[in-house]
């Protein structure tokens, strides 16, 4: 323990982390060690770098491995840690403490969220008693770590726990919160001003924040209460936080952080906003809403907060006006042509054009730029918020809002004439006035869209716009104009246009601008190629129906070519950091990758070289975890696409990809190697009979437990095993190997809730290519693992997967093994342990069964039913008719049962779907899956191709008449009769 402090030194350093981190991580489950690093943490005689570094340590612990079930931590030290987690909090309530304190009250809320309140029933309790009369750091501190926790309730969906768990807090902290409320409102409100303002503001805004986390998802009754004391007009608090301006707290104009008023002040709009949502009836009782619409009038009309500070501000108070129109509780408000035409000129207008910072971050920071510019509005496809969006996009959405809620009309003449007076701007002189048409074509963006995705565009227009006529008189010509005779910003609006509304175009007229677009991912400005890059990957991925708009047809005469671009400009960028930012670009080569398919085959070793250079480049530095999934799914569709049509250009990948695979295995790049694992059994796959040597070097390095402890890699690794055990299972039989195979699906993933699945996934290839002999062995300890796991830690998922085992070993040909095969040795176990699994699990799960699972469980009871002579015996045979019932109603949906050739067809050579747009931006130590290296599922029961037909022949033979005559007719008759019709008799 005494080494903690320097492990946790030399993490900070690049040369020693790798090794550091893991001696922390072998240190992590022993005994006393969470309490050390908590002692650590508190000592102020340690370097502040050093402590800080134990703080984000601890916060990792409580994320990734609190409930570690292989290695796991002391529940000692567990215990101790949640009794002194929160005197450390208070303990670190100097302001100077403030990034070490913010880690530790996120490891509260991390810890809360597993263990509160079962293990875990005096946190708010020890929470209250640490709330003070007078010293509000420390009530900075205690709120803060209740907010954390109770910020958990926001996006959650609606249950008892969650309601159990709201109540039990409400009930312990509800008068508490609102008497420090009081008192801090009645502080910041005094005059004069108090000289620890800053502070108690700070502590305000928390309890502001509380203030929503309380109402998020139902109205306490105290709060029902108190509603005129906070929002009666002019003397509520939240109205009288609206006009309070103490000019002490206002700040520099030019600091682009936003003021501690601004930031109560965005708060209580967010309040306003969810109340509209929500509680639209407490606040029709008064003139509540007009009062805060006026006091956004007051705050943001006209420009009145042009600083960047405000922006969230006034982006927040225009969701609060969006959501007031879009509710229709408050139509007179919004109902006279005059209201809008004044909402227009003196809220949207002022709040939609291009500010100097804007230009500034277009040339300076342009991925900044891009990020903030394609963020969803919050009204129009529910995925924004005012915390992503630009003031612009805030008030654009104020049109949308109009547009959609009764107002299209008025609406669209008010706004058409601002952009005809814009347009009239640029015309007059283009080279000065190009601001003019930037604003003209964002309001008619924003009064054309009714409805819009990120991923989709626009999925709904304002009838009353013609998009594509307006897209042909003004925006195409900046389209197709030459990069120096037209403002850049000006060609991005065209190219975010077509973006935005190409939904709208045909499929003519999206492929005649395609080269157009082409044209500009060889610009040098960063945002416009970008944006090419972005538009052309959503244009290739629009769907009509379920089936993709564009083929590798439609591309083939320019896809080689795009992509040399696009891979060449990605080359280029220079560092590891430079070269993986721009993760649009590599998206956009995916897509042409994906989309032209065999259409590459010609040219596919330049295009393979590109990415495997850019990928060493990476590799010394990974930074961007987007960029890394769109260049390992590219390297695996090209593979993908290229090998299906073209087998003998496999050799040519694996020399391509060995040895940067060894790099990142040897290195241990832990970013990459779940990658890595999927696309080596990718290869391997397309090997159809036997392992090539260069594979078998590799084999024992996956039997070790090291590449086991990241849980990413699990899938990745599993994959690759089952592709050995397809290709090779009697040489690793011969080996040894096998033993090894089953002690990792043993004791490392059937006890774990999370990679269960994987571990009957691999105990699945175990029994369908390992000899039935040579594993009789080793199947009852296996059998009493499985059933083990069931007795100590049963979930629904453990279950399912447990009874699809049992049937799928049963339906499987291979010789030797059968129902005989695993009832005989469950009865070995126990006498009669076999209907006592039947009657709890396997007869209960067949019809939750997914469909994809049916045939292998009609066919695993078929033969279960036919051929085990422990089932057509006493006293097993008693469970015989309610497992035949159960089989029986699996045939009333026999679509499920059979697989068509087409389905076939397009597994070999299609993707499965998998939405992007929804990776996780951030390097944890999750699954990435790569959609291009699935493999086509393969029918484990193949062999029969007619399960009806299956089941009549082996009952036919079966004397198993006075069997099925005790089930119940109503269920049973009907299907019998119909396997009679067709010729097979029962006796």
């Amino acid at each position: 323990m005494a080494d903690i402090a320097s492990l946790l030194q030399a993490s900070l350093q690049p040369a020693t982390r790798k090794q550091a981190e893991q001696q922390l991580d072998q240190l992590t489950p022993q005994q006393g060690f969470l309490t050390h690093l908590l002692r650590l943490i508190l000592d102020k005689t340690q370097d502040r770098s050093i402590r800080l570094a134990g703080g984000i340590y601890l916060k990792n612990i409580t994320k990734l491995r609190w409930e570690e079930e292989v290695a796991p931590l002391s529940e000692q030290d567990k215990s101790a840690i949640r009794s002194e987690l929160v005197p450390t909090m208070i303990a670190l309530s100097d302001p100077t403490e403030k990034s070490i304190r913010a880690q530790i009250a996120e490891s509260v809320a991390l810890i809360a969220e597993l263990d509160f309140p079962a293990k875990w029933s005096n946190l708010i309790d020890q929470l209250v008693m640490s709330l003070s009369p007078t010293d509000y750091n420390v009530n900075i501190g205690v709120l803060e770590t209740a907010h954390s926790i109770f910020r958990q309730w926001r996006p959650q969906v609606r249950s008892d726990a969650l309601f159990t768990e709201i109540n039990f807090v409400i009930s312990h902290f509800m008068d508490p919160f609102l008497l420090l409320f009081r008192q801090t409102a009645t502080i910041v409100c005094s005059s004069p001003s108090p000289p620890n303002l800053s502070l108690v503001t700070q502590a305000q805004i928390l309890l502001a924040e509380i203030f929503y986390d309380f109402t998020c998802q139902d109205l306490p009754p105290a709060i029902e209460d108190s509603h005129e004391e906070f929002f009666a007009p002019n003397v509520g608090w939240f109205h009288r936080f609206l006009t309070w301006d103490p000019p002490e707290l206002r700040g520099d104009p030019d600091d682009v952080n936003p003021s501690l008023p601004a930031r109560l002040k965005t708060v209580i709009f967010e309040i306003a906003e969810l109340y509209i949502k929500l509680y639209s009836d407490q606040l029709t009782r008064s003139p509540t809403i007009e009062s805060f619409v006026q006091g956004v009038w007051e705050l943001v009309g006209s420009n009145k907060l042009p600083n960047v500070a405000n922006d969230q501000l006034v982006s927040q108070a225009l969701c609060f006006v969006s959501s007031a129109i879009r509710s229709g509780f408050y139509k007179p408000l919004f109902s006279s042509k005059e209201i809008i035409h004044s909402l227009v000129q003196g809220v949207v207008v002022p709040n939609v054009g291009l500010r100097d910072h804007e230009m500034e971050q277009f040339e300076d920071d342009p991925l900044e730029f891009i990020r903030l510019d394609l963020a969803l509005p919050s009204g129009s496809g529910g995925a924004g918020s005012a915390e992503v969006s630009t003031r612009r996009q805030a008030a654009a959405d104020v049109l949308q809002a109009l547009v959609g809620s009764g107002y299209q009309t008025e609406a669209t003449e008010i706004v058409g004439s601002w952009i005809s007076t814009g347009l009239q701007q640029y015309n007059s002189n283009p080279a000065q006035n190009w601001k003019s048409k930037d604003c003209a074509v964002y309001l008619l963006t924003a009064i054309a869209t009714e409805t819009s995705t990120a991923k989709l565009g626009v999925t709904s227009i304002n009838a009353q716009v013609d998009v594509v006529k307006f897209f042909s008189d003004h925006v195409f010509q900046d389209l197709q104009a030459a990069q120096s005779s037209v403002h850049p910003i000006l060609q991005v609006d065209a190219i975010r246009f077509l973006l935005t509304f190409r939904n709208q175009l045909t499929k003519e007229q999206l492929l005649s601008v395609l080269p157009l677009l082409i044209n500009h991912l060889k610009s040098d400005n960063y945002v416009a190629y970008t944006y090419a890059a972005i538009t052309i990957d959503r244009i290739l991925s629009i769907k009509k129906g379920s089936q993709l708009m564009f083929s590798q047809a439609d591309v083939h005469d320019f896809a080689a070519d795009l992509l040399g671009v696009i891979l060449t400009k990605i080359e280029g960028a220079g560092s590891p950091e430079k070269v993986a930012e721009n993760d649009h670009l590599m998206k956009c080569a995916m897509r042409i990758i994906i989309t032209a398919r065999q259409t590459l085959t010609p040219l596919y070793q330049q295009v393979l070289q590109k990415l495997v250079t850019i990928l060493g480049v990476i590799s010394r530095n990974p930074s961007n975890p987007n960029f890394d999934q769109y260049i390992f799914e590219s390297i695996s569709a090209l593979m993908r696409f290229v090998v299906h049509g073209t087998p003998s250009t496999l050799p040519t990948f694996e020399q391509a990809l060995f040895g940067p695979f060894t790099f990142i295995l040897q290195q241990d790049i832990d970013q990459y190697i779940p990658y890595v694992f999927q696309i080596l059994a990718q290869m391997l796959d397309m090997h159809t009979t036997s392992v090539p040597t260069e594979y078998h070097a590799l084999l024992p390095f996956l039997l070790m437990p090291a590449p086991w402890q990241q849980k990413g890699s699990i899938p990745g690794l599993v994959k690759l095993l089952t592709a050995f055990l397809a290709r090779d299972a009697n040489e690793m039989v011969t080996k040894n190997q096998i033993v090894s195979v089953l002690a990792i699906i043993q004791q490392r993933l059937i006890p774990s809730k999370v990679n269960d699945a994987w571990g009957f996934e691999l105990l699945q290839g175990v029994m369908l290519h390992v000899p039935p002999t040579y594993l009789q062995q080793y199947f009852r300890v296996l059998l009493m693992t499985l059933l083990t796991r069931l007795q100590t830690s049963k979930t629904d998922k453990y279950a399912y997967h447990f009874s699809h085992f049992l049937l799928f070993t049963m339906a499987i040909n291979v010789e030797g093994l059968g129902p005989n095969y695993v009832i005989s040795t469950v009865e070995g176990i126990q006498p009669q342990l076999w209907s006592q699994i039947l009657t709890t699990f396997i007869i209960p799960q067949v019809p939750k069964m997914p469909h994809k699972d049916r045939k292998v469980a009609a066919i695993g009871l078929t033969r279960m039913l036919t051929e085990s002579q422990v089932m057509l015996t006493e006293p097993a045979s008693r469970n015989w008719p309610s497992a035949f019932t159960a089989l029986v109603k699996l045939f009333n949906e026999p679509q499920y049962l059979t697989k068509t050739s087409t389905e076939d067809a397009a597994a070999a050579t299609g993707l499965t779907e998998i939405d992007y747009e929804e990776q996780t931006a951030g390097y944890q130590a999750a699954y990435s899956r790569l959609a291009a290296a699935e493999s086509a599922t393969v029918d484990p029961v193949a062999y029969v191709k007619d399960p009806k037909e299956f089941l009549g022949r082996a009952l036919s033979r079966t004397r198993a008449g006075a069997l099925v005559a005790s089930c119940d007719p109503g269920t049973v008759q009907p299907f019998v009769q119909s396997l009679a019709a067709e010729g097979f008799v029962i006796q």
